[in-house]
């Protein structure tokens, strides 16, 4: 079938609706009939890329390890004995993030032999006693009128020291570096 040039022909846009020489119209993607100044070309996104999923897992990985239980290091003469005559000893140990009930040991200086001192002894107490390698439980909180303040449990915990008793109460000690941490701990 042939069809005329159309030299002096002119189409209506369906766009604008405005008379164009038809030499200078252009078929659109949506199939509409439009000048050339009016041509829109398609719009990318309405056709978009397949892309494929997302990797599942990466290559070479290794499973999370678990990190070695250190000693904790307390400040400088942490240890407060509660009253005269008790076993009961108060530590200052800011945040210190401790299991209630749990048993820890103290520890002094790490010596040049690969094993630890024992703590500073104070108010009758001795520091070999209080570096026992059996450790203590501990209750989270200080001891206070004869009960846990449980106010205190972030920074303050205490145990019960065994044989020695206090001479006069309410005495700081224990030096430093004194730090605390399980009792299965080596140098």
């Amino acid at each position: 079938m042939a069809y005329a040039r159309g030299k002096h022909a002119q189409a209506i846009s369906d766009r604008s609706g405005m008379a164009f020489p038809y030499n200078e119209m252009v078929k659109e993607w949506n199939g509409m009939f439009v000048h050339k100044s009016e041509f829109e070309p398609k719009q990318p996104q309405l056709e978009p890329r397949p892309h494929g999923g997302d990797a599942q897992g990466l290559q070479n990985s290794r499973t999370d390890r678990t990190e070695n239980t250190v000693a904790q290091l307390l400040p400088h003469s942490p240890f407060t004995t509660y009253a005269a005559s008790s076993g009961i000893i108060n530590v200052y140990a800011p945040d210190h993030g401790l299991t209630n009930g749990s048993t820890y040991r103290f520890r002094g200086a790490p010596t040049t032999a690969g094993s630890y001192g024992n703590p500073g002894s104070f108010d009758g107490i001795a520091g070999s006693n209080i570096a026992k390698s059996a450790g203590y439980a501990i209750t989270t909180g200080k001891y206070v009128s004869g009960s846990r303040d449980t106010d205190q449990t972030t920074n303050w915990f205490y145990f019960t020291v065994d044989t020695n008793t206090a001479t006069a109460g309410s005495v700081k000690g224990g030096g430093f570096p004194v730090s605390i941490g399980p009792a299965t701990l080596s140098a």
